[in-house]
């Protein structure tokens, strides 16, 4: 097995600082919404160091920003990678540590003058948080053909749509099937913080990844009646945030009576299954993140309401029967309160489970490392999923202090990114030697 340099932990340092400069000042955090102009001078950042670290740069019709070291010539790329943009009010780790984190394995590779037999492909993937447009996972989405033409015409609340912020962003949408990757998939490997924490608790330095879980996100749009409210009786009043408010509380409960419970069950078995350790699993969850009423006056009863939540759970068939059941309580909501409802249901991003052998590399690198791993589902979504679609994939966790994420308070331990870096590299060279992927192990979905 070949001997690596460790990875330099002070340069690491130097590149999450300075990426986590290119803020919103006059937002919480360290905000990098995508498509926004912080978002765009980050990654213009982001693509000197991959051509500092001797990749070879393009930006696709997706804006997805690819760096690429020439291989010997064997079929399919060693593809590895991840986000830069934020959630709005987010940290400086998640998704950074996969993209720097990558890089920096390169200089590693480099610095030890090792010969892959494929090329290695390392992407700072566009848009992998949720946006404005309702919709995540735009690169990655695009690379697995799985961007369509009623993605680029939805509109934001600014009136542009994604395909104009898309071209705006340096993307090419008219060109968008040039984007969908072609030219054969050897693996794929992301690097990531856990945004957990059962790797801090168990006191475990790097996480396989075992599973993803599938996320579906809605629209519920609520219309009552615009009535004066120092007038109209409460008896008389078709109130559209009362209903959206019930319509949140009857989410909530949804996820604890159907998706908690199926849902850990299912990681419980998932954990077993593919890698032989029963650990504490991520069980489904719903959450209710944005609400919109109008007129929005305190002394007008509001006549109309629109909320946003998604639903996660290792179980595609959970899913289903909540956004069945949801369906039943928002139409019961609806009647009883003399309100129109309407739901739709904005993306279906099913339950993916990791291929087995890269798993394996993974957990041999980390071994490697005299890190004895910890496998644990992913509760989060990742471009890894869309990946997946494509070839076989894994991922590689490492800690959250005390789980947080998608705050300021987002915090990994450098050296906890060390280790994950010279896991990522080793994992590469583990992943190069093999020949060729067995037929039938991409990636497997849950059902």
């Amino acid at each position: 097995m070949s001997s690596l340099p460790a990875p330099d932990l002070a340069r690491v340092a130097e590149d999450l600082e300075t990426l986590a400069s290119y803020r919103d000042p006059d937002a919480p955090g360290w905000t990098r919404r995508v498509f926004s102009r912080f978002d765009r001078a980050g990654r213009e950042w982001v693509a000197g160091r991959m051509e500092e670290a001797g990749l070879t740069v393009e930006t696709d019709a997706a804006a997805n920003l690819i760096g690429r070291l020439p291989g010997a010539g064997r079929p399919g790329a060693i593809v590895t990678g991840s986000h830069t943009d934020t959630v709005q009010g987010g940290g400086r780790y998640d998704g950074i540590v996969g993209v720097l984190g990558a890089i920096e394995a390169v200089r590693c590779l480099r610095q030890a003058g090792a010969e892959l037999g494929h090329d290695l492909v390392v992407v700072d993937f566009l848009g992998e948080e949720p946006n404005d447009f309702g919709l995540s996972c735009v690169g990655s989405r695009a690379m697995a053909g799985a961007l369509d033409e009623g993605h680029l015409a939805l509109v934001g609340p600014d009136g542009r749509t994604l395909a104009e912020a898309l071209e705006e962003a340096g993307g090419r949408p008219g060109a968008l099937a040039g984007a969908r990757w072609s030219t054969g998939l050897h693996c794929y490997l992301e690097l990531h913080i856990e945004q957990g924490p059962v790797l801090e608790q168990a006191r475990v330095p790097i996480g396989v990844v075992t599973g993803i879980v599938g996320i579906h996100r809605l629209l519920a749009h609520i219309t009552g009646q615009p009535d004066h409210a120092g007038t109209t009786p409460m008896g008389k009043r078709r109130d559209a945030l009362l209903g959206a408010a019930e319509t949140a509380l009857a989410i909530e409960r949804l996820a604890v009576e159907l998706l908690a419970v199926e849902a850990a069950l299912a990681g419980e078995r998932l954990a077993i299954l593919r890698l032989g350790h029963a650990r504490p699993a991520v069980g489904g969850v719903a959450t209710t993140g944005r609400l919109e009423v109008r007129p929005g006056a305190s002394n007008v009863v509001p006549a109309e309401a629109d909320l946003w939540a998604e639903a996660r759970s290792a179980e595609e068939k959970t899913l289903a029967e909540f956004e069945r059941k949801l369906g039943e309580e928002l139409g019961a909501i609806g009647a009883r309160r003399h309100l129109g409802t309407s739901l739709s249901w904005i993306s279906r991003e099913p339950p993916v489970l990791v291929t087995d052998w890269v798993a394996g590399a993974i957990g041999q690198a980390a071994r490697s490392q005299g890190i004895e791993p910890l496998s644990l589902p992913s509760g989060a979504g990742h471009d890894a999923s869309y990946m997946a679609r494509l070839g076989p994939m894994g991922m590689a966790f490492v800690p959250s202090r005390a789980g947080r994420s998608h705050c300021p308070e987002e915090w990994t331990d450098l050296e906890d990114i060390g280790r994950g870096v010279a896991v990522l590299a080793q994992a590469v060279i583990i992943c190069d030697h093999r020949e060729e992927a067995v037929p039938g192990e991409a990636a497997q979905r849950a059902t």
